[in-house]
């Protein structure tokens, strides 16, 4: 009967389909052609298409591997204290109103997609709704799509990226804030965009501003690429900073994954803006019973590198210089592949978006059957909808990719 039972159990548990990206970079790992190129990981990767760790990130580890006080002993469940008010100075800004009167309640997560979770699952439980569902960017990073729900958020879209012109389909996106009912939830990105790498200006970010103020919405900011971005780690937080001198009510959900190299040690927060001191301590209350019911307290280690370089101003220094080495690289890396297309190859279309775009990620603009081509036949693996890490890019494979996109593109490969 026993044995009857167990086998009956779990038989109604489907199988789930396998994450396309994680799908993408096994597919990559087995294909033995020479000149393979990985375009569909998010992560960084030197000009031999090698993780690299920061220099900082080693000299900070090597003062915590000396450091006779560090122990192995639990975290305060909202986190490393010294860690969170330095994440939170870092995209405030030190001199924040918010910061000064103490109204941002800041929570230690696993990264940036727990800090997404953690955000959701508050509003969730305690956001006063008149609609409850969460409105995403199309396109956005695919596991918004899966995160919300999980909490009891419906998801719905708001236009982003125009096909036509390879960028921010504003008008459309515009119309989307002010149609949505009141109070509603955007769940913005902070700077470079994913997928598209399209950003709106300072301008449009305004106008933005102005919309969800008439309507009351709520600003979900999702800063996975601070500093990244532009290599400008004051410049890539002025959306959130001006969203915050305009008072416009948000949370910010942030990660130290691609800024600081730290992918596999899951460094990140959460900050939720309250009007007063009073409710940044009940929010912050709340964060605390839901954090410890996951996870009961975060990771150390990672914490504890970021909290070094973020309290210490020369190690601080140094960071910033290791940021535009990468920033700086992914950006000489577009410049490259545009001349390439536009001046030697003469690629068909207009390819000046792929310069104008920002961050990891830039938007093709092909169609799903061309990725597929460039997958089979020329061994590039990126994302069907023609997403590319620019990271994957380097100094060696950047002809061949531009050969095989151009290829493609006249219909010849």
């Amino acid at each position: 009967m026993s044995d009857i039972i167990s086998t009956e159990l779990w038989e109604a548990v489907p199988l789930a389909p396998p994450d396309s990206i994680f799908n993408l970079i096994a597919s990559y790992e087995v294909d033995t052609h020479p000149d393979k190129i990985n375009l569909g990981a998010g992560a960084y990767r030197d000009d031999d298409s090698k993780p690299w760790i920061l220099p900082v990130i080693k000299k900070a580890t090597e003062i915590l591997l000396n450091d006779p006080t560090i122990d192995h002993e639990y975290l305060p469940i909202t986190g490393l204290p010294e860690y969170t008010s330095a994440a939170a100075r870092l995209v405030f800004g030190k001199d924040s109103p918010v910061i000064r009167e103490e109204r941002v309640a800041s929570v230690q997560t696993i990264s940036g997609t727990g800090a997404n979770h953690l955000g959701a699952l508050f509003l969730s439980k305690y956001y006063l709704w008149n609609d409850k569902r969460v409105y995403l960017s199309d396109l956005t990073w695919i596991n918004h799509h899966a995160i919300f729900p999980q909490v009891g958020v419906p998801v719905s879209t708001y236009p982003y990226y125009d096909p036509q012109t390879v960028g921010l389909a504003f008008p459309a996106f515009l119309k989307a804030l002010k149609d949505a009912p009141a109070r509603s939830v955007f769940v913005l990105h902070a700077c470079a965009h994913n997928p598209t790498g399209i950003d709106p200006t300072r301008e449009q970010w305004g106008v933005i501003a102005d919309a969800m103020l008439e309507q009351g919405h709520f600003a979900f900011f999702d800063s996975a690429y601070q500093g990244f971005a532009s290599g400008d780690l004051e410049g890539d937080a002025w959306a959130i900073r001006e969203f915050v001198r305009r008072g416009v009510p948000l949370l910010v959900c942030q990660s130290f994954a691609k800024n600081a190299g730290l992918y596999g040690e899951r460094v990140g927060a959460l900050h939720v803006v309250s009007p007063s001191k009073v409710s940044a301590e009940r929010i912050k209350s709340q964060l605390s019973v839901l954090s410890r019911a996951e996870i009961s307290n975060p990771p150390a280690h990672g914490a504890r590198l970021v909290s070094l370089i973020l309290n210490n101003d020369e190690l601080f220094e140094e960071w910033k210089r290791d940021i535009k080495t990468m920033s700086g690289r992914i950006i000489n890396m577009r410049r490259e592949l545009h001349r390439l297309l536009t001046e030697e190859l003469k690629t068909p279309g207009n390819w000046d978006y792929i310069v104008k775009q920002i961050g990891m990620f830039s938007f093709l603009g092909i169609s799903p059957a061309q990725s597929e081509t460039l997958i089979k036949k020329a061994h590039i693996y990126l994302t069907a909808n023609g997403r590319i890490s620019m990271a994957g890019l380097n100094s060696h494979n950047i002809r061949y990719f531009a050969l095989q996109l151009d290829s493609v593109v006249r219909g010849e490969l």
